[in-house]
């Protein structure tokens, strides 16, 4: 019978194991010398064990969700400035609502332990309202200057 008929794959036999596990058997030449007696066939090496990191059924730890609070930090950065240029107060508005409703929502994150960038996400909304209160201020300023002018 052939190997074909034997093994319905077609892959050919392995040759048995050598002594020596890749070292040469005391005795025989170097396969520098042109000789690769005393080695090994390929695959002739003992079978690794299974991998398992965690023993028990244990699940690898999540990783912490920290984007939401970044984005909160970083809209409210952006949003601060922009309100404390007046050509750009609409930016200024928008990005520090964002930075209040990405903030407080980092904030929840951290609270159920998803998170663990409360700060950042605390300077998020903080920043985010200090946008919202420059504007206030500017348009305060904006009407105080126009009803002076209407009065005069």
């Amino acid at each position: 019978m052939s190997d074909y008929q034997q093994n319905p794959y077609g892959a050919p036999q392995q040759p048995p194991q050598q002594p020596g596990y890749g070292y040469p058997v005391q005795g025989q030449g170097h396969p520098a010398q042109g000789t690769d007696q005393g080695y090994p066939a390929q695959g002739a090496y003992p079978p690794a064990s299974p991998y398992q990191p965690y023993p028990g059924g244990y699940a690898a730890p999540m990783r912490p969700d920290n984007g939401t609070g970044t984005a909160g930090l970083v809209c409210g950065i952006i949003g601060t400035v922009c309100s404390l240029l007046v050509f750009l107060w609409f930016f200024g508005l928008v990005l520090g609502i964002l930075g209040i409703i990405f903030g407080a929502v980092g904030r929840s994150k951290v609270t159920k332990g998803e998170a663990t960038n409360g700060s950042a996400a605390t300077t998020g909304i903080v920043l985010g309202i200090a946008s919202l209160v420059i504007l206030v201020l500017w348009a305060a300023l904006f009407a105080t200057l126009v009803s002076a002018n209407s009065w005069t």
